[in-house]
């Protein structure tokens, strides 16, 4: 679940990170309130759930009450990578005499939290990845031990050789670390965190995507989740319990487990195709959800052909079929459906589909190739 700047600065505020007095608004009025109210300079911020708002021209500095109110009202309504902004987020400005990069996720090699770190921070840690490497800092920790002393020292050390903004950069790391495993999140971090000339150090801007697999310790949370940026897909999937990822391909892809979600993928990859999704119904044999997953899919124009590819263990094949066969009543689908079923009632679902226009495949690499012809047609 990816959450707002605004709600992530509370939650970072919250562990003791430094980070500047602000206020939500959605009024153009409002910004020049909070602006009066914090004083000036300001920095008025579109708040949506996705990067580059900067580059956009979503992020803007207003060096008075007025300015505030011209920059709010210029922002908000604007449209940044297809989301509308609807608020800004007003904040104290800090001038910068130099900008870090700290955030903090997990290394799927060592299984374990990582935090990682740049003295090249304020720009796209991707892009420090891949044309400065080296100016990257990656340091695993144990959480049967958590984040220990000589790790902050040497961390401090790789960003900057003055002490007593050294001493300050313990604390962020550690009040990060926290609240990285206490709300359960995949990913935390501050971009840019900055030294001010006065040599104090601030956390000028906040992300945090919390685990959904985590959010049932955390009930407060949930309504910090905002349906109206996501994908409309997306959030239906979640309500109807099923795990989805819109893509840009354009075959659709209806699978259980995730495993063989992931293989079927790369098996179309192979090929030379494209999915449309990543759509796993999960163990469970109800037809309703076969149902549901059909209307996400055929939702996407760019979908021309749709890999049903089960294998029944938990699942039923004959209740999958019969999810087809409803859905196919149902949506009046003019997608071409290329199914493989096999394993539990795999006999049953056969017959039940005999005499259909759904097109059978014996296997997954069959049931690829069928679905790619189609596509391409």
């Amino acid at each position: 679940m990816k959450i707002h700047e605004a709600d992530a600065r509370v939650i970072f505020a919250k562990y003791g990170l430094p980070v500047p007095p602000s206020r939500l608004v959605t009024k153009a009025a409002e910004a020049k309130g909070a602006a009066e109210e914090l004083g000036c300079p300001v920095v008025v911020k579109a708040q949506v759930l996705v990067g580059g708002r900067g580059k956009a021209g979503g992020v803007k500095l207003a060096k008075d009450p007025a300015e505030a109110a011209e920059k709010a009202k210029a922002i908000l309504g604007m449209d940044i990578k297809g989301l509308t902004v609807e608020k800004v987020l007003v904040a104290k400005a800090v001038d910068i005499s130099s900008e870090f990069y700290v955030g903090m996720l997990f290394d799927r090699v060592s299984r374990k939290p990582l935090m990682m770190i740049s003295p090249a921070g304020g720009i796209d840690i991707e892009e420090v990845a891949r044309s400065t490497p080296e100016k990257i800092m990656k340091v695993v920790i144990d959480p049967s031990a958590g984040l220990l002393p000589f790790q902050v020292r040497k961390m401090a050390a790789f960003l900057t050789g003055e002490k007593e903004v050294a001493k300050q950069l313990g604390p962020v790391f550690r009040s990060l670390y926290r609240a990285f495993m206490e709300v359960d999140a995949s990913l935390a971090e501050i971009n840019p965190l900055v030294v001010s000339p006065d040599g104090k150090v601030w956390a000028i801007d906040a992300k945090i995507n919390i685990d959904d697999n985590g959010l049932y310790r955390h009930v407060d949370m949930e309504g910090l989740r905002d349906d109206s940026e996501e994908d409309p897909g997306e959030v239906e999937a979640r309500e109807a319990d099923l795990s989805f990822v819109k893509l840009d391909g354009n075959i659709g892809c209806i699978v259980n487990g995730a495993g063989l979600a992931m293989a079927t993928m790369d098996m179309i990859k192979h090929y030379g195709a494209r999915p449309a999704n990543f759509l796993d119904i999960g163990g469970s044999s109800n037809p309703g959800k076969v149902l549901s997953a059909m209307k996400i899919i055929v939702r996407d124009k760019n979908v021309k052909a749709i890999l049903i590819n089960i294998f029944g263990g938990i699942t039923r094949c004959d209740d999958v079929a019969n999810g087809l066969l409803q859905a196919k009543k149902d949506l009046d689908l003019d997608i071409p459906l290329v199914v493989r079923l096999i394993g539990t009632n795999e006999e049953e679902a056969r017959k039940l589909l005999e005499g259909t226009e759904l097109v059978p495949a014996a296997t997954m690499d069959e049931g690829v190739k069928k679905a790619i012809a189609i596509a391409n047609g």
